[in-house]
């Protein structure tokens, strides 16, 4: 299954870091941050690129409503603020760790130009990374234009299970053991809480799913 709402294709932590060359490693370091740390806020200046090592981030803004429209969330090997390599000047949206030992790679704009000119694989890589981000958006705008708040909600699910489930031995579940408040989940598919909440509760009805805070399950029965 190809994700919709994770870029898993592209490890460029994986393919590069300046910290592994010779010229940046002296100068390059790590950043740490806790569950809730903001790494930039909207409005920041755009200077600077990131490459997750480990842990996860929460992309989002808010709307004219002051409420928070969660984007994404990513993970280990994930870029996050790429358009300042395409010339935006400050943030249009905030990053935030959701971990508590999330560790980031920074990468200025110049290093990031200069390493993209003297790598053709990373160079190759971060294009692919912004060209995925792009289909993915058009895809998920699709989803919300074209299909009902139930049907988005299953499919989300069917992209958990690729992103962070498992089968159970002893019942044959599929176990989504995921990092998503409701909140975040709604914004994703583009509902309220209280409707996602109902939705949850009308899946497990139907013997569909039961879940808890930190865990889904789809049903053998249902698969």
């Amino acid at each position: 299954m190809n994700s919709i709402w994770f870029f898993d294709d592209v490890n460029l932590f994986k393919i590069l870091c300046p910290h592994k060359f010779k010229a940046y490693k002296g100068t390059h370091s790590f950043d740490t941050y806790h569950k809730k740390d903001y790494i930039y806020f909207e409005e920041d200046s755009a200077n600077k690129v990131y490459l997750i090592e480990k842990g996860k981030v929460k992309i989002g803004y808010y709307n004219e409503n002051g409420n928070e429209i969660v984007k994404a969330i990513l993970s280990k090997g994930e870029l996050f603020g790429e358009k300042a390599i395409l010339g935006d000047i400050t943030r249009d949206e905030f990053a935030q760790s959701i971990d508590n030992t999330t560790s980031i790679c920074p990468i200025g704009v110049q290093t990031m130009h200069e390493l993209m000119r003297n790598n053709q694989t990373f160079s190759f890589s971060v294009y692919k990374f912004i060209g995925f981000k792009f289909k993915k958006l058009e895809r998920r705008l699709q989803l919300l234009l074209f299909k009902d708040t139930k049907t988005r909600l299953k499919e989300f699910l069917d992209e958990l299970c690729v992103e962070y489930g498992y089968d159970c031995d002893k019942t044959g579940d599929h176990v989504i053991k995921h990092p998503y408040t409701q909140k975040d989940i709604a914004s994703l598919i583009g509902t309220s809480r209280p409707t996602l909440n109902i939705l949850l509760n009308e899946l497990k009805d139907e013997n569909y799913i039961d879940f808890n805070r930190k865990e889904i399950r789809i049903l053998k029965n249902s698969a």
